[in-house]
C-alpha cells in the first residue's frame, strides 16, 4: 500500500490503519495480508465442540476478530496488529487519531482525589489504576476481587464528569450489582439519586442522568441510537463480557472515547483476553491477592480441601457414569448433604454456601440446614430472588455474626460485597477458573469483626483402580489455581459411610 506524505514524498506500507469510530479500526492492505491477519486473529472458542451450533454444523467453532467483509477490527487490538507486523517484517502505518493519550500526572490524580472528600484515602494501586485509565482512555484493569474496583470506577466517573463528558454507561453483570454500585457511589459522597439512573426490568429506559448503571440483559436489544448517546462506557466484572450481546453493546458505543473495563479474573484463554482487550484496551495489572493479604489489606485466607471418599460399591458404579450422571448422584446424595449441613452448623461466623442447581440441590440443602439451625438466620438466594431481597440479605449479613446464606453461584459468586463473611463452602463441583476465584473473593474482604476467612472446598472421590472420576479431576484443576494464586490449602480425607440418595 502506498500513502502520500507531502510533496514528492511517498511511503510504502504493507498495512495502513485508520480510525473508523471509537469501536473499530479500518485496515488497508493486500487481500493476502488481510487473510493472514484474519488467520492470526481466529481462534477456537473453548468448549466449542459441545455447542449445538457446532454439532449441527452451523458453526465451525471459531471466533474471528478481523472482519474481511469490511476490513475492520476492534480498536483495542492495535498493539497486537503491530506485533503481527513485526513478526512478519511488515511495515504498518497508524493514523494519528488512533493512539490519543492524555497528560495526567500522579500529583494531579492525588490532588483531584482530595477534592472529592472521600471517607477514606484511596490505596496506591487504586490511584495508579485511575492515572493509567485517564492517560490511556482504553484499559482493562485487572485487580483481584475485594481490591476495591468500585472506587477505581468512581474516581474515573467523577473525573470524566468534571471534564465535561455528558453521558456515561456503566455495565455490571447482575441487578444486585446495579444496586450495590449505586449504594457504593453514595457511600463515597456522590449524589447518586441526582446523577445516576439504575436501569433493569421495570425501570425507565431513557434518562437525562449523567450515568446509567445497568446490566447487559437490560439493554442489549436496544436500538443503535441508544448506544450512540454515550461518550464513555465502563464495564465492571468484565470477565463476563463474553456473550455476543455484550460485544454488540460495546461495538454500538461508537462515540465512547473512554472505554474502561475492570475484572478480578481472566479465564486464562487467549480468546477471552483478546476479545476483552479488543473491546476495552490493553490489560493493566493493578495488584495481586497475595500482595493485598501480605499488606493486611485483605483478610488472611486459608482453604480446607475436604475430600469425600465414597464406598467401594458406589465407586464401581461410578465407572459407568457420564459427567451428568455423576453430578446428579453427588448433589442428591443424602449423606453428602447432611455432611454439608453439619459442617455449616459447626462453623462460627457468617457462612456462605454456594450451589449450582436450584431445584436438584439448593432448595433441599436450604431446608435441611434451616430445619436444624435453631435461631440462626438462614437465607436462600437464587436467580428468582427479587433484587431488593438480595440487597437486604447482604445488608443484614453485614450486621450479623452467625448468619447462613445458601446461594446459587450465579447470584453470589461474582461482585457481591459482604465484608463480614467468615466462611465459604463450595457445595457444588466446578472447574471454572473465573467462578472459583470470584467465589473466593467473597471471603477476602476485611470487616469490623473479621480478619480471616476459610474456604471449605468439597471434593468427591470415586477412584477405584486406575479410574478417576470427572469432578475429582475438576478438583485437581482448582488446586492448580490455588497454587498459581499462592493460597494456603490443606487436604482432609473423609469417609462417607452412606451413599444412599434421595431418589
Amino acid at each position: 500500500m502506498t500513502s502520500y506524505h507531502g510533496k514528492n514524498s511517498y511511503k510504502v506500507s504493507n498495512l495502513i490503519l485508520h480510525k473508523k469510530n471509537e469501536s473499530f479500526i479500518q485496515f488497508e492492505c493486500d487481500r493476502s495480508i488481510a487473510q493472514e491477519l484474519s488467520d492470526y486473529f481466529t481462534f477456537f472458542v473453548p468448549g466449542y465442540q459441545f455447542t449445538p451450533a457446532y454439532k449441527s454444523r452451523v458453526w465451525d467453532g471459531k471466533i474471528r476478530l478481523a472482519d474481511l467483509r469490511n476490513f475492520t477490527i476492534y480498536h483495542g487490538l492495535v498493539p497486537y496488529i503491530q506485533k503481527f507486523c513485526k513478526e512478519r517484517d511488515y511495515t504498518v502505518e497508524i493514523d494519528d487519531k488512533i493512539a490519543i493519550t492524555e497528560n495526567f500526572s500522579l500529583v494531579e490524580a492525588v490532588d483531584f482525589c482530595r477534592t472529592l472528600n472521600l471517607p477514606f484515602e484511596p490505596r496506591d494501586y487504586q490511584i495508579q489504576s485511575f492515572v493509567h485509565a485517564v492517560r490511556n482512555r482504553r484499559l482493562l484493569i485487572l485487580s483481584p476481587t475485594a481490591s476495591g474496583k468500585s472506587l477505581i470506577i468512581y474516581l474515573i466517573v467523577r473525573y470524566l464528569q468534571e471534564s465535561n463528558y455528558k453521558k456515561g454507561l456503566l455495565i455490571v453483570p447482575t441487578t444486585s450489582l446495579v444496586e450495590q454500585m449505586y449504594t457504593d457511589f453514595a457511600s463515597y459522597g456522590y449524589e447518586s439519586d441526582k446523577y445516576c439512573h439504575r436501569q433493569y426490568a421495570g425501570k425507565e429506559k431513557h434518562t437525562d442522568s449523567f450515568l446509567t448503571i445497568t446490566t447487559w440483559q437490560s439493554i442489549y436489544k436496544n436500538e443503535k441510537e441508544y448506544f450512540e448517546q454515550f461518550d464513555f462506557v465502563m464495564g465492571d466484572e468484565a470477565h463476563q463480557f463474553k456473550a455476543k450481546s455484550l460485544t454488540t453493546i460495546l461495538s454500538g458505543c461508537e462515540n465512547a472515547k473512554y472505554r474502561i473495563g475492570t475484572t478480578g479474573t481472566l479465564d486464562g484463554t487467549q480468546t477471552h483476553r483478546l476479545v476483552l482487550e479488543g473491546l476495552f484496551g490493553p490489560v493493566y495489572k493493578a495488584t495481586t491477592t497475595s500482595e493485598l493479604i501480605s499488606k493486611g489489606q485483605l483478610a488472611d485466607f486459608k482453604i480446607k480441601c475436604l475430600v469425600l471418599k465414597y464406598p467401594e460399591s458406589i465407586c464401581k458404579q461410578a465407572r459407568d457414569w457420564d459427567y451428568n450422571a455423576e453430578i446428579e448422584y453427588i448433589v442428591m446424595n443424602n449423606a453428602r448433604n447432611d455432611f454439608i449441613r453439619n459442617l455449616t452448623l459447626s462453623l462460627e461466623g457468617n457462612t456462605l454456601i454456594l450451589f449450582q442447581f436450584v431445584e436438584k440441590h439448593g432448595k433441599d440443602l436450604y431446608k435441611n440446614i434451616k430445619d436444624k439451625a435453631g435461631n440462626r438466620h438462614v437465607f436462600f438466594v437464587f436467580g428468582g430472588t427479587d433484587v431488593e431481597i438480595r440487597e437486604s440479605v447482604r445488608a443484614i449479613t453485614e450486621k450479623e455474626s452467625d448468619a447462613i446464606i445458601v446461594a446459587s453461584y450465579g447470584t453470589f459468586s461474582t461482585g457481591v460485597n459482604i465484608r463480614n463473611l467468615h466462611n465459604i463452602i463450595f457445595a457444588s463441583p466446578s472447574k471454572s477458573r473465573i467462578r472459583n476465584l470470584q467465589s473466593i473473593g467473597r471471603g477476602l474482604r476485611k470487616g469490623d469483626n473479621k480478619t480471616s476467612a476459610t474456604l471449605f472446598d468439597i471434593a468427591d472421590d470415586f477412584r477405584i483402580g486406575k479410574f478417576a472420576n470427572y469432578t475429582l479431576k475438576h478438583f485437581i484443576e482448582r488446586c492448580r489455581i490455588y497454587d498459581e494464586e499462592k493460597f494456603n490449602y490443606k487436604f482432609y480425607n473423609i469417609e462417607l459411610k452412606d451413599g444412599t440418595n434421595n431418589k
